[in-house]
């Protein structure tokens, strides 16, 4: 304590005063330089014994922002009593909590990230094997003129596959990072539907599937029309390929004061009661999933719904189909 200036200067300049005066004290009256030499060594005793402790408590206090650089945040130093040094540790316990907040989301986002990469390989290899040991074939004089014909179209669907897949993982990506715009328009839900199954009606003539849809033309929501068709589309094929032959698609919607709601369900194979809550998980694939599934579709309209004011849910029956939800909440200014 004794190092620091201010309290050296302190102590010299309190000695010159205390020098000077009991000096000029003791000449005029001996018994009240006495007191005074008394009074001024308590005034100074306890000025350097609550001084120690304000440098004590600023010494665990920088003793304990060493250990927070070290990533030690378990630490807790809040001080309910009044004082600065008590607001000074309180804010710091509260930083110390943020970091340790951030700290965490750091570590979560890094193992997603590993996460991900190891299934964007695993889902890359699939195909890429698939196409290294048919160009291999290719490669052989004697290959009849058929199987030529056979491994380029498999080549081909393998290559619409990844092209699919990366465009699919960089759309997410973007979403992720918060650098897709979502317009705010108003968006005719009947618009919308017909938008997303147009490109899905030849999918859906080829398995004998009925396609029902319902509701008031007038139904709307804030939103974004293009990104909320790519939701929609990601949800039907997910329908159209767990519905077999012959079976039926249905779309409803309605508007309330709340929200719009748009309905989306299938009398398919339905969903396992154990996959149910992993639906929406990126790469998650279930029991019933199709061999060319990369559980994504599903992932992506999740994303692209809840940063709209929405949200999705699923309802499902083993052998009695599966319903998706999405309700795109209003604005209370609206």
């Amino acid at each position: 304590m004794l190092r620091n200036r201010e309290i050296q200067h302190f102590a010299i300049l309190m000695f010159l005063i205390f020098a000077a005066g009991s000096t000029f004290i003791f000449i005029l009256n001996p018994i009240a330089g006495i007191i005074s030499v008394i009074t001024f060594l308590l005034i100074m005793g306890c000025s350097f014994f609550y001084t120690f402790r304000r440098y004590e408590e600023i010494k665990k206090l920088s003793n304990y922002l060493r250990m927070l650089s070290n990533g030690d945040h378990a630490l807790d130093i809040r001080d309910n009593r009044e004082g600065e040094l008590s607001i000074l540790k309180n804010e710091i316990y509260k930083v110390t909590l943020m970091l340790s907040k951030q700290g965490e989301l750091l570590k979560k986002e890094k193992e997603q990230l590993a996460d991900a990469l190891s299934d964007i390989s695993h889902q890359l290899k699939t195909p890429l094997t698939s196409m290294t040991v048919m160009t291999d074939l290719l490669s052989n004089d004697n290959l009849t003129k058929e199987k030529r014909i056979e491994f380029t179209k498999n080549i081909e669907a393998q290559l619409e596959r990844m092209e699919w897949l990366l465009t699919s993982l960089l759309k997410l990506s973007k979403i992720d990072a918060g650098t897709v715009t979502f317009k705010k328009n108003k968006v005719l839900v009947s618009q919308l539907i017909q938008k997303a199954i147009n490109p899905l009606l030849i999918p859906m003539e080829i398995k004998e599937q009925k396609l029902i849809v319902e509701g008031d033309e007038k139904t709307s929501f804030t939103g974004d029309m293009n990104w909320s068709v790519e939701a929609i589309i990601n949800i039907v094929k997910n329908c159209i390929e767990h519905t077999p032959k012959g079976g039926t698609i249905s779309i409803t919607f309605h508007e309330n004061p709340l929200y719009t709601e748009i309905k989306i369900s299938d009398n398919g194979i339905g969903i396992e009661k154990e996959d149910l809550p992993y639906v929406f998980k990126r790469f998650y694939k279930g029991k019933n999933a199709s061999k060319d599934s990369v559980g994504i579709g599903l992932a992506m309209a999740k994303s692209i719904i809840s940063n709209q004011n929405g949200d999705i849910n699923v309802t499902s029956q083993k052998n009695q189909g599966t319903e998706f939800s999405m309700k795109f909440y209003k604005n209370i200014s609206d």
